[in-house]
């Protein structure tokens, strides 16, 4: 039974969320972040597979937009999922049947690493699972052009630039945004076209919004998943991120696909996948016990 509600609104943008519940009572629950680079995606890209597959096992799902860049900047993308996490902490239990206190995040792609992000907030979940993610915007695979990127149709600065506008979006389709993803790839630019921060001589202000780079021994109990044949994200990327979390003496889990591509989930029943997925299950049934 899926539910929409408005969790932010101002005069020139409203920010809407899914929720998908469960016939129990003090339900935990589990934020989606969508992928798509910062640039596009929706709340609604979660499958219908994925869904079950958390409501089947006992954990709501509350998938949610957020703001998109280009037209928003990166400090403020993080501040919608703050605001996300803080509606459902305080208007959640109001509407819904959830318990404020056993909230996980699960994001993919970009939103993997908005999930990890999440670990960096002041009032942190209670779990994270990032699926191909990233925790480093200012190593070489994100602020040089991409080879396999760059391998593909060079597309031009008019295509890029006639996709994106200043106004404020909350959804976008892979069709409007993706040839803008692949030119800001193709030419170094996407980190500085999401944060507004050219990474040449801003290292240091960069890492600010690293979550690799801001990890606490109070950081949540974090599972990463990745292909090792990710040509977008870099497998490497969620290796270092779990060895950056157990440095701290925070747990953190890898699961490693074998020859597993970019959204390696989309074959979800490949029975890699459905390994995988079993191992998603148990660890946020773990930690969102009720204790």
């Amino acid at each position: 039974m899926k539910e929409t509600v408005v969790y932010k609104k101002n005069d020139l943008f409203e920010i809407k969320a899914d929720f998908h519940g469960i016939p129990h009572d003090n339900a935990p629950v589990a934020v989606y972040i969508h992928g798509g680079g910062l640039v596009w995606g929706t709340r609604e890209e979660i499958s219908e597979d994925m869904i079950k597959l958390y409501t089947d096992n006992g954990i709501a799902i509350f998938s949610i937009d957020y703001r998109l860049a280009p037209g928003t900047k990166l400090p403020d993308i993080l501040e919608d999922i703050q605001d996300a996490l803080h509606w459902l902490e305080l208007e959640g239990p109001k509407q819904f049947s959830i318990d404020p206190k056993r909230i996980a995040v699960i994001g993919s792609s970009a939103g993997g690493f908005l999930a990890l992000s999440a670990g960096t907030f002041i009032h942190k979940p209670r779990a994270i699972v990032s699926f191909y993610g990233y925790g480093d915007l200012v190593g070489i695979w994100a602020i040089t052009p991409s080879s396999f990127y760059c391998q593909k149709d060079m597309v031009p600065k008019g295509v890029a630039a006639s996709l994106v506008t200043d106004q404020t979006i909350t959804e976008a389709s892979i069709e409007e945004r993706f040839l803008f993803y692949v030119y800001a790839r193709q030419h170094g630019t996407w980190i500085e076209e999401i944060t507004g921060i050219r990474p040449e001589g801003n290292t240091e202000v960069l890492r600010k919004y690293c979550p690799i780079h801001n990890i606490t021994s109070d950081y949540p109990p974090t599972l990463l998943l990745h292909g090792t044949k990710d040509t977008d994200v870099p497998y490497e990327q969620s290796v270092f991120m779990r060895a950056a979390i157990k440095k701290e003496g925070a747990e953190a889990k890898l699961i490693t696909i074998p020859n597993g591509e970019h959204v390696f989930d989309k074959d979800f029943y490949n029975p890699v996948v459905q390994n995988a997925l079993k191992q998603v299950i148990d660890f946020l049934q773990t930690h969102l016990a009720n204790n």
